[in-house]
């Protein structure tokens, strides 16, 4: 029974940072999320072939509807800070890996744990609380605002390019309607006679035969 219990713990402990549980199951956020479970960590990566860490980032808020710069120190300037004990899902966590500046950045997903793409790891959950390495380097969180981190588990997220086209002015009309032409005011019985009259009237003269003169009685 005892090997069983231990077992188990060992189990959970080796589940932390592989993407096998997680928060907020059928959100926006965790549909993006589980898509990208086991991309490889590349450097300066922002697409399904790899990421950086904060181009993890990135790519998740940027399907979500937020686009955010490309990179960890420049993430930690937008956004409203966030306590420690008031994250929530969505909040993205902050931290100094090097030891001078913000040098790394994760999503957090509920539950103690953040997901983000590790050097060497690629895209895993991680607990934040962890006492050998994060939790020593965590330096803060920054919430930002997107309709969809506040949406149901039953919503889905935005299209790309939806987002893009509401981003955009709207639209003009083509042209504007023509104004209607004034109507000409109708004519009485008197004008109509006398426009009538003023009309010229095309007319064809028929020749009349030439008289001759007439013939004288001889005498």
């Amino acid at each position: 029974m005892r090997k069983t219990v231990v077992s188990l713990l060992i189990a959970g402990l080796l589940a932390m940072g592989t993407g096998a549980a997680h928060a907020q199951e059928g959100t926006p956020l965790m549909t993006v999320v589980n898509d990208l479970y086991g991309v490889p960590y590349k450097s300066s990566g922002t697409t399904k072939k790899g990421f950086d860490c904060s181009g993890f980032t990135r790519y998740v808020f940027d399907a979500l509807g937020v686009d955010l710069p490309h990179n960890s120190s420049s993430q930690y300037q937008v956004g409203q800070p966030v306590s420690r004990k008031d994250l929530q899902p969505g909040d993205l966590v902050f931290f100094k890996t090097n030891g001078r500046s913000i040098s790394h950045v994760g999503i957090y997903i509920g539950n103690d744990t953040f997901v983000h793409s590790e050097s060497g790891r690629g895209v895993v959950n991680t607990k934040l609380s962890d006492p050998y390495y994060w939790s020593k380097r965590y330096v803060g969180a920054k919430r930002i605002a997107a309709p969809a981190l506040q949406a149901k588990a039953t919503d889905t997220p935005p299209a790309k390019k939806a987002v893009q086209a509401a981003s955009l002015p709207e639209a003009q009309p083509e042209q504007q309607a023509k104004a209607p032409e004034a109507a000409q005011p109708e004519q009485q019985p008197g004008q109509q006679a006398a426009a009538a009259a003023e009309t010229p009237v095309e007319t064809h003269t028929v020749p009349q035969p030439e008289q001759q003169p007439e013939a004288q009685p001889s005498k």
